[in-house]
């Protein structure tokens, strides 16, 4: 009822007597849990309809730059500020959504390493047949930690890297023998009821937070209504649905 009356507040702040609009949202694949729930939440609650591309920061910056149009996006705040830099995004109603943390994934029904410290991933990471991660922003954080804690040159042969965290997951639950994946834990949630298995987050030494961030983009088709679904996300209602979905 808390969720209805303040989304309600909100479409009467920033699209009164508007009719239902087709909001189209650019986004980053780690937060694809929370912004899933939380936009069929504002569905459910205003008629309009939310449209969601999810894709690496990479990939989203390219779209940017053929042309794209949408209304939102959602990214790091590295991209966002590039992106307002270029006049790309609006900087007023800019939004933190929240962060990710980093994990460890295996197939499901494969035991289950001891990454509770350094030492210990270390050791799972020599004795792993295969060590999977993207390379995305994520994974450019994962490569650097493994040069940092000295294991990048040993496991450099058995390294597999894809551009998206959905080809990690997608490799770790259709491989074989003894492999190891990265990636965001959220992701990796997603992934475990079709055979992922989330071992853990990376040790507290290791740990590596993304946050990320909404802003609307100065070429959206439907101002207002970005503008009340940006604040929608900013509220108590909405940060309880992003941290029930992995987004602290």
């Amino acid at each position: 009822m808390k969720l209805l009356i303040m989304t309600a507040c909100l479409v009467a702040a920033f699209s009164a007597g508007a009719m239902a609009a087709e909001i189209k949202v650019l986004s980053a694949g780690a937060v694809e849990p929370g912004i899933r729930r939380a936009a069929e939440a504002y569905q459910r609650a205003t008629g309009n309809t939310i449209s969601i591309q999810f894709n690496t920061a990479p990939a989203l910056v390219k779209k940017l730059a053929d042309g794209v149009v949408a209304d939102i996006l959602i990214a790091p705040p590295g991209v966002l500020d590039a992106q307002a830099k270029d006049s790309k995004i609006v900087a007023d109603g800019r939004t933190v959504l929240g962060r990710v943390g980093a994990g460890i994934v295996v197939r499901a029904g494969a035991p289950l390493p001891d990454v509770s410290s350094v030492d210990t991933l270390k050791r799972a990471l020599t004795a792993a047949d295969t060590v999977v991660y993207n390379t995305a922003s994520s994974g450019l954080y994962i490569e650097k930690m493994l040069e940092r804690i000295g294991v990048a040159d040993q496991i450099k042969a058995k390294t597999k890297r894809y551009p998206t965290g959905e080809a990690v997951m997608m490799h770790i639950i259709g491989g074989r023998g003894n492999e190891i994946g990265f990636g965001a834990i959220t992701e990796i949630k997603q992934f475990e009821p079709k055979g992922a298995k989330l071992v853990g987050p990376l040790p507290a030494d290791l740990q590596n937070y993304t946050t990320y961030g909404a802003a609307m983009l100065a070429n959206a088709p439907t101002k207002d209504a970005a503008k009340a679904f940006i604040a929608y996300l900013a509220t108590p209602e909405a940060k309880q649905i992003f941290a029930g979905a992995g987004v602290e």
